[in-house]
Formats: structure tokens, sequence, C-alpha cells
């Protein structure tokens, strides 16, 4: 086994996210029927300047699954982080924002979409990480409605 490269010294601000995240949230949108979900993140990196990220969600009901969204988060200056993420519904989703402590604030800048894709125009993510917990909310504009909560979630780090 290949031992781990060295941390970019551009990511010191985002090593607090390192690690395989587990734990529960919930989902709601006036479109849908509130649900509950089993969720897992990894944040890894190769020695470059940025993040990999891996996520995927499970229905609580039955373990089906729901959503994975795949990515980078790359810092982008001082208290400044960028997203950049692939979904597997047809849509590529960019988000700039403030990293102040362990505190994420990102709002979308960018939104492409494929022509099967639902109408998502917008979305905001808050990432609140105390140690090992890491606790955050997304709001979203889509099919027609304005910013409005959709997930909120509490994780906790396993590895």
């Amino acid at each position: 086994m290949t031992a781990s490269p060295p941390l970019h010294p551009d990511l010191a601000p985002l090593a607090f996210l390192l690690g395989t995240w587990t734990g529960h949230g919930q989902g709601e949108y006036p479109t849908i029927e509130p649900f509950g979900y089993g969720e897992t993140i990894t944040f890894s990196h190769v020695g470059k300047p940025f993040l990999i990220y891996d996520q995927r969600t499970t229905h609580d009901d039955d373990g089906r699954p729901l959503h994975k969204e795949t990515g980078f988060w790359r810092p982008a200056g001082p208290g400044r982080v960028e997203l950049v993420l692939a979904h597997p519904t047809g849509i590529v989703e960019i988000q700039e924002g403030t990293l102040e402590g362990t505190t994420i604030d990102l709002k979308t800048t960018a939104v492409a979409r494929t022509s099967t894709a639902k109408d998502i125009e917008a979305l905001t993510r808050h990432v609140d990480v105390d140690g090992d917990v890491m606790r955050y909310s997304l709001e979203m504009a889509a099919v027609g409605r304005p910013l409005t909560p959709h997930l909120r979630a509490e994780l906790h780090r396993s590895g």
C-alpha cells in the first residue's frame, strides 16, 4: 500500500474536512414528501491543491440509494473556497463562498444541466464542523420555487 502524499500547503485551512463522515439527515421540499436518509461523505487528497469529495445517501426506510455526488473542494485564497460537483441526475454545480475557521458558506455561481435534468437554479450550503461532528444545511431553488430549505444533517467522522 502506498503512503498518502503530503498535504498540499494550500489545503491547510480545509484539512479539518479530511476523513469519512457518516450520519443521518432529513430532507424536505414543497414538491416531495419529507424523508430521512443515511449519508456517507469522504474527503481525501492526492497532494494537489484540492480535496476530493465523494458523497452518497440512502433512504432511512428501506436503504435504497437516493443520491450521489462527486467533486472537488478548492481553496480560493484566504477565507475563500470553491466547490465543483457532478450529480448523476445530469447536473453540474459550481459554488463559491467563505471559509471562517471550520464554518463554510457557499452559494451557486453556475449550474449546468443536461436536457433531461430537473431545472435546478441555485443552491446554498452551510457547513459547520466541531471536532468530529459535521452539521450542514442546504437550500435549493428548483422547478420554479425560490431558495427553500431542502436538506439538513449531522455526520460524525468515522475515519
